[in-house]
């Protein structure tokens, strides 16, 4: 599918036709029992950095529990983007999910595998989070800056081990970005999600990984992690010290990890309108905008026709960034 196809499939992605209003969000027999909002990784990463403040939001907003189920395996999140996919389109089961998304349908077609699922089974409902990842190395690590962990690569190929989220996924893409431009050669250590991804670079398990701010910023404030560089176009406000790799002269080399709400695609319209309207109010709940800000992620809020077109466009660039690292492992 070349660029042009995939945006024109993900802005055709369903959005709610009706205007938000007090009217049809009274009328919506909505939610019925507890929600279940699944989370693809375990806990510790992106994702589940969103999906636990806003859970709460929502309990409070909707008026029943709001179930955060950590549903991770398959390789980055592909268990539990296809189990949400699969659900009955109803609104009682949620999708908190990252960028990989888009990526590992790609990820099955270049295997020749069974794609798990499609992209147009989801209709986004709102983004919560948008945040550059930065690599990160232990503070024991040799390296102080990105080109002394570059000559370090290049003279040992294939030797220097860093953790992912799983094939294809967020982690696992940024970091094949970032070698292919460096022309070289890292150990590629996937887990099952950022969270035992970053315990696994505290134990020197792996000695690199790419990840969030929000799931970086308390490991490097307590002197365990150093970071070297930032996949962003701009600097991060949590990390003002912090080079990108644009300014590092790798001009090619830019990645954000975002999480964002979907649910089915054929979720009737009136649902849909209630959970834009009950995620409007989540992401302005006083405990959600601390929570977020103090791990280092502020809320990156946009409501569903916004981030429709944003997945489309992030979607293009990432299935071409997949295309041209190849199949890897």
């Amino acid at each position: 599918m070349n660029r042009r196809e995939l945006i024109k499939a993900a802005a055709a992605l369903p959005l709610a036709s009706t205007a938000f209003s007090s009217a049809t969000f009274a009328q919506a027999p909505y939610p019925s029992r507890n929600v279940t909002m699944i989370v693809p990784f375990p806990p510790g990463g992106q994702a589940d950095l969103a999906a636990r403040p806003i859970a709460m939001a929502l309990e409070r907003i909707l008026g029943k529990p709001v179930v955060v189920d950590n549903r991770a395996g398959g390789g980055g999140g592909s268990v539990g983007n296809a189990a949400a996919a699969r659900a009955e389109p109803d609104g009682q089961t949620l999708l908190m999910t990252l960028s990989s998304l888009a990526v590992l349908p790609e990820a099955d077609r270049l295997f020749d595998r069974p794609v798990a699922y499609e992209v147009s089974q989801f209709a986004p409902v709102a983004r919560v989070l948008a945040d550059p990842t930065l690599l990160a190395v232990p503070a024991s690590a040799p390296w102080k800056t990105l080109q002394e962990f570059v000559d370090d690569a290049k003279k040992r190929p294939g030797e220097i081990p860093y953790g992912s989220s799983g094939p294809y996924g967020t982690l696992h893409v940024a970091m094949e970005m970032f070698a292919a431009s460096a022309g070289i050669k890292l150990l590629h250590v996937p887990f099952r999600g950022a969270g035992p991804a970053l315990t696994a670079l505290l134990s020197g398990t792996v000695q690199a990984v790419a990840s969030a701010p929000g799931t970086l910023k308390q490991q490097v404030d307590d002197g365990k992690m150093r970071v070297l560089a930032n996949w962003g176009a701009e600097r991060v406000k949590s990390f003002p010290d912090l080079p990108t790799f644009r300014e590092l002269g790798y001009k090619d080399v830019e990645f954000y990890i975002w999480a964002g709400l979907f649910a089915q695609a054929a979720l009737p319209a009136p649902i849909m309108t209630q959970l834009r309207e009950a995620m409007a109010q989540a992401v302005k709940a006083p405990d959600v905008v601390k929570t977020f800000e103090t791990a280092g992620s502020p809320v990156a809020y946009q409501d569903a026709p916004e981030f429709s077109m944003f997945v489309a466009e992030d979607s293009a660039r990432l299935v071409a960034a997949v295309k041209k690292i190849g199949k890897v492992e």
